[in-house]
């Protein structure tokens, strides 16, 4: 069976200065389906959806990270558990917002780690809440010190969020890391979006770096609205015996019956 031509680490590192990534989230294999025929390069995705056999017949090629909370996965030797068993099904490599003792390990057992820095919003309170990191000069001391601790321990990328466009492209040209842009300008080497936000489906708040291709939430009210409509419909029939009709019920056999009632009267 020939492998699926999908990128290695060592692709994503060859192309950096190349051309600039596009990497989605994705929560369905119908997501990742359509990013598979719509060229998207990387995706995250929730682990459940990578050890779903059926996501690697809908995205053969694409580079896909899952990733959760660190504290939704637990201690050092809960992750790595947690990584084998996504890069046995397929991972191409791992999220991993813990502590950088437990990225090191990630990487000295040979799993590709994606770290995250700027605004993590898991740890978000250190930093003040949901906002930019990197606009005054501490604080983009401190995102430069966060992309050279993840060096350090090993990580080959990091997602860089929220970070000032102009201090995220100099830690992106003095660092060795795959930097991946969310709402961090276009000086680093791949640009992320979450699909609710690209498709318009988010009909809570919408970041600001977040651009919107499509009207999903539109088109969700007016399903759902045929969804209220079918289902009245469907009780007023059964209501008034509208239904079910003929066609919707299973025949019996005169005789059939009639033998049933004696049976029935007998008991």
């Amino acid at each position: 069976m020939k492998k699926p031509n999908r990128k290695t680490v060592a692709d994503l590192r060859a192309l950096r200065g190349e051309r600039p990534l596009a990497m989605l989230r994705v929560e369905t294999l119908e997501e990742a389906e359509a990013a598979e025929l719509a060229g998207i390069d990387m995706v995250s995705v929730p682990p459940p959806l990578i050890l779903d056999p059926a996501f690697r017949e809908a995205a053969p090629t694409l580079f896909a990270i899952p990733g959760d909370n660190f504290y939704e996965i637990g201690t050092t030797e809960d992750f790595i558990r947690w990584a084998f068993r996504l890069y046995k099904a397929g991972a191409d490599a791992v999220y991993c917002s813990a502590g950088t003792h437990t990225i090191r390990r990630l990487a000295e057992e040979g799993i590709p780690v994606c770290g995250h820095v700027g605004l993590i919003p898991s740890k978000a309170t250190w930093t003040g809440g949901f906002k930019a990191v990197g606009k005054t000069l501490e604080t983009a001391q401190l995102v430069w010190r966060q992309v050279q601790a993840l060096e350090e321990a090993g990580a080959f990328a990091a997602e860089i969020e929220v970070v000032p466009e102009a201090i995220a492209t100099e830690i992106a040209q003095r660092s060795t890391l795959f930097m991946i842009a969310m709402g961090a300008g276009a000086g680093c080497d791949a640009q992320y979006l979450f699909s609710d936000d690209v498709l318009g489906a988010n009909t809570g708040h919408v970041p600001r770096h977040a651009r919107t291709y499509r009207n999903f939430a539109a088109e969700f009210a007016r399903l759902q609205e045929e969804r209220v409509g079918a289902y009245r419909e469907f009780a007023s029939d059964v209501r008034s015996g509208a239904y079910p009709e003929a066609g919707h019920k299973v025949a019996t056999d005169e005789k059939v019956l009639s033998r049933f009632r004696d049976w029935l009267e007998a008991q």
